[in-house]
């Protein structure tokens, strides 16, 4: 019944209903998943030729030819592509963020996640004042200025209003500060932009319909329309920035669902053009759930799709978080990925304390911000800890 509920309430505002779900349907996933078979080496090397000669933008279909198996042979040339259209864009820079989780309650109970309701772990809400500990805390550790709030999703205990005086206490300490929480509607998302919101992470982490509701069976996230619209709310709110992902291993045909998000990022580009993009691709970590991913796939595969993503759109920012191991991370840092996290600690009250709260992956990379920022110089590249200012929009 509550569920119910929650369902007619998500759709009781027509502003907040329409988006990139009404038109999803038009792309076939299984047309999509078979057309890789059919992918040949003259194909790579026509879509290759077209992206060397830089003279406008790849379609999604041929960012499906850099994705499937007949463009593995071609690495070397995808990445030095994907260098050349980075160093244009972006210069030899890595953009410093930092998460910080302000909550691990949530009434979803994705299987694959920490945070499922079910998990008898302890829950944590941090007060402002502990929220205020964690920003002195991340500001010892080096001088990030690009915050990330992230929290389970449970609007009715970590709401709007919950959010918006997070921003107020973390704003004298960041510059930038985005959030990774539960979709909003639009009214809510202006909401935070007044507050100093500046972007919004949203994993959709798979794109196949059917299988989505199976990874999510209950909560708001088992809504497959509600978030996939989501991004269209951020867009329509004015939000700055807005951040993308899939979570690779999840969908047995992980190549689809990237094709599927090239296709959402270019819908969202015409829509919504005064709007930054980032992308994001983390392969599945083991949780406390115990899930284990149904596909997993190499650090050659993650630099293909690396490669492909760059040449495919040359101004979207690629992240990595400490997901990925310390050497992979450092080997990818000149050749498309524009922006990293370091020092990250994935449980509420990490920084400030020694907690003993759920966690919602393993962090792979521990290695502390001035390891990581040396590194980054050692490779001939600068960190930026501050890369935007609301001046800019002015």
């Amino acid at each position: 019944m509550s569920e119910i509920k929650d369902r007619l309430k998500l759709h009781s505002d027509p502003d907040d209903r329409s988006g990139f779900a009404d038109i999803i349907g038009e792309y076939s996933w299984e047309g999509t998943t078979a057309a890789f078979d059919k992918v040949t080496a003259a194909d790579v090397e026509r879509v290759l030729g077209v992206a060397a000669a830089n003279v406008r933008q790849l379609t999604p279909e041929e960012l499906l030819v850099l994705l499937s198996d007949a463009a593995a042979p071609y690495l070397e040339d995808m990445a030095v592509l994907s260098r050349r259209f980075t160093q244009e864009k972006f210069g030899k820079t890595i953009s410093m963020y930092i998460p910080m989780y302000v909550s691990n309650a949530c009434s979803n109970c994705c299987v694959y996640c920490g945070f499922n309701h079910h998990n008898k772990s302890k829950r944590t809400i941090l007060t402002m004042d502990q929220v205020e500990n964690e920003c002195k805390a991340i500001r010892r550790l080096g001088p990030f200025e690009n915050l990330l709030i992230v929290s389970g999703e449970f609007p009715s205990i970590c709401g709007v209003e919950y959010f918006a005086d997070v921003l107020r206490v973390c704003r004298p300490y960041f510059h930038n500060l985005t959030i990774e929480v539960q979709p909003m509607r639009t009214a809510q998302y202006k909401r935070l932009v007044e507050e100093g919101l500046n972007g919004v992470v949203c994993f959709q982490e798979t794109y196949h319909r059917e299988n989505y509701n199976t990874f999510h069976p209950r909560g708001i996230k088992s809504f497959y329309d509600w978030r996939l619209n989501g991004y269209d709310r951020m867009g329509r709110a004015g939000v700055h920035k807005i951040g993308m992902g899939v979570l690779i291993g999840l969908d047995p045909d992980w190549r689809t669902d990237l094709v599927m998000m090239g296709r959402h990022l270019r819908y969202l580009q015409r829509n919504y053009w005064r709007t930054r993009y980032s992308i994001n691709f983390p392969r599945m970590c083991p949780s406390e759930s115990g899930y284990q991913p149904n596909v997993v796939i190499s650090d050659r595969q993650l630099a293909q799709v690396t490669f492909a993503f760059r040449i495919f759109d040359h101004e979207v920012d690629i992240s990595y978080s400490t997901r990925e191991k310390p050497d992979f991370r450092d080997n990818m840092l000149s050749l498309g990925v524009t922006s990293m996290s370091a020092g990250s600690e994935t449980e509420p009250g990490g920084y400030a304390s020694t907690p003993e709260a759920l966690e919602q992956f393993a962090v792979t990379d521990s290695r502390r911000p001035v390891d990581v920022t040396a590194s980054i110089r050692a490779h001939g590249y600068d960190p930026v800890w501050k890369d935007w200012d609301a001046v800019f929009d002015r």
